[in-house]
């Protein structure tokens, strides 16, 4: 039995798992594992930052995601942006990301957001098909970006 819920800090371990494995299996990139714990615990420092929701089955944490928030002064309200989605590749095609999306998109409207976005990669197919069985639209909006490398 799959149970949605917010994470707790106990999941720390598995959701910084779960970004260094997605970091490889869709960029090819190798993150430093303990940039990645201290960003996810800064998610937990400051709740502002976001919240993380896992999926769980047996009790185990099987996948995970981050809500952040986006104010939009055009619908005077907050967008919440999905980030960091990565379900472990022995559950996948089984709902969970459906499920999960559900259970968000719920919570999202209990708290007065106006819609949920995410960005995926151009050559994710999969996920891009995933993340529309679930009812999501690809947006007219190109992502424009500056990073800092390193």
């Amino acid at each position: 039995m799959t149970e949605i819920r917010k994470a707790t800090q106990e999941d720390m371990p598995a959701i910084a798992e779960f970004q260094i494995k997605m970091a490889m299996e869709t960029e090819g990139l190798a993150l430093l594992p303990e940039t990645v714990e201290d960003g996810v615990k800064a998610v937990f420092d400051k709740p502002g930052r976001g919240q993380y929701w896992v999926a769980t089955s047996d009790s185990k944490v099987i996948a995970s995601l981050l809500v952040t928030y986006e104010w939009s002064d055009w619908r005077n309200a907050e967008v919440w942006w999905l980030q960091s989605v990565y379900v472990e590749p022995q559950f996948r095609r089984m709902g969970i990301f459906s499920k999960m999306y559900g259970y968000v998109k719920a919570e999202a409207e209990r708290y007065g957001a106006t819609g949920l976005r995410l960005y995926v990669e151009a050559n994710n197919v999969a996920a891009q098909k995933t993340y529309e069985a679930a009812g999501m639209k690809s947006g007219h909006y190109l992502l424009y970006e500056w990073l800092k490398q390193g």
